[in-house]
């Protein structure tokens, strides 16, 4: 049996003083991924940040390579990349100085030519030196999705990142996903649409 690398016991929040969601518990090991359902209100984004540190538990634990990751913070966030709503991304940037400043934030060094490979995997090689307020809506997403090109991170949370998304960036995008789990990554993500990671991907539906 493998190894858990991400461990989830009796997870709870509350919003209001009320539960989000019923407690949850759940292991993921390497090259293991984890498709969270719900239905809008359910807790999906709750759960991710909660997962990510970003969000109170109101009862359980979460584990990242046997330690507590609340405990241990610091060498956690060393290994989380943690996409959400807010893309994170600064409008008076370019699209590479994006890549490039959200690089340096998680302590990696990423060229010039690096960066423009992480642009050009997600068709924004042509737009790569315009300013991010320029870009529209679906682009600015990629531009953000870019990052998971050259991530070192092991540990992906991805909140709807298929959404605003052409056909051809939604095969893209579902691509590196895959090449992450076969390196050994770990990916949780909600999304509304189907999505098929193969035989190690879980579902976990959201009960409120």
């Amino acid at each position: 049996m493998s190894t858990a690398l991400l461990q989830v016991q009796q997870l709870s929040c509350e919003r209001a003083g009320r539960a989000v969601f019923q407690p949850l518990s759940f292991a993921l090991a390497a090259g293991q991924a984890m498709h969270v359902l719900g239905d809008n209100g359910a807790g999906k984004t709750t759960l991710l940040r909660a997962l990510a540190g970003l969000t109170p538990l109101s009862q359980g634990w979460v584990q990242w390579r046997g330690l507590d990751s609340a405990q241990h913070r610091s060498a956690f966030h060393a290994e989380l990349l943690y996409l959400g709503h807010t893309l994170g991304l600064k409008d008076d940037l370019t699209a590479m100085e994006n890549v490039q400043c959200n690089a340096a934030m998680a302590g990696q060094r990423l060229g010039r030519a690096d960066a423009l490979h992480a642009l050009d995997s997600q068709g924004l090689r042509s737009r790569a030196q315009l300013p991010l307020r320029v870009l529209s809506q679906g682009q600015k997403r990629r531009v953000a999705l870019a990052r998971l090109q050259s991530a070192t991170a092991c540990l992906w949370l991805l909140d709807e990142p298929w959404v605003a998304l052409d056909t051809n960036a939604v095969q893209a995008l579902q691509q590196l996903v895959q090449a992450h789990l076969a390196r050994g990554g770990v990916v949780v993500f909600t999304s509304h649409q189907k999505v098929a990671l193969g035989p190690n991907m879980q579902t976990l539906s959201l009960q409120p």
